[in-house]
């Protein structure tokens, strides 16, 4: 395994759109930080949840593993007050949805961002 390749899949993955950046996909790099902003930001605008680690409920570990893959955002909502949802919005479902739909698309980049430092794409 190379370590540039896995470098930049943590890096893309912490901000998304970042390894491609560093690997002068620029275009790429700005439609996938764009596209994953917006989804976070509708996300949060309409009172939806980042979900923390319970084992209470086993579909709150599969909202968590989605969310974890928003990455900074993600670390940055267990410390400010982010994500933290409004059960009395009648939005609150589909700002959930746009949160671990974005956490699940940037792992696939993070992946991409690692698949063109290795060499198996271009």
């Amino acid at each position: 395994m190379k370590i540039k390749a896995v470098v930049l899949m943590v890096l893309g993955w912490a901000v998304p759109g970042l390894g491609h950046f560093l690997q002068r996909k620029y275009l790429r790099g700005a439609v996938f930080f764009g596209c994953l902003a917006a989804m976070t930001a509708l996300g949060l605008a309409l009172g939806g949840r980042i979900y923390p680690f319970q084992t209470e409920n086993p579909l709150t570990i599969l909202a968590f593993f989605a969310d974890i893959g928003n990455g900074l955002l993600y670390l940055l909502s267990r410390v400010l007050p982010v994500g933290i949802g409004d059960l009395k919005l009648a939005t609150f479902e589909f700002g959930t949805a746009y949160l671990a739909g974005a956490g699940l698309l940037n792992f696939l980049v993070a992946l991409d961002a690692y698949d063109i430092a290795a060499g198996t794409k271009s």
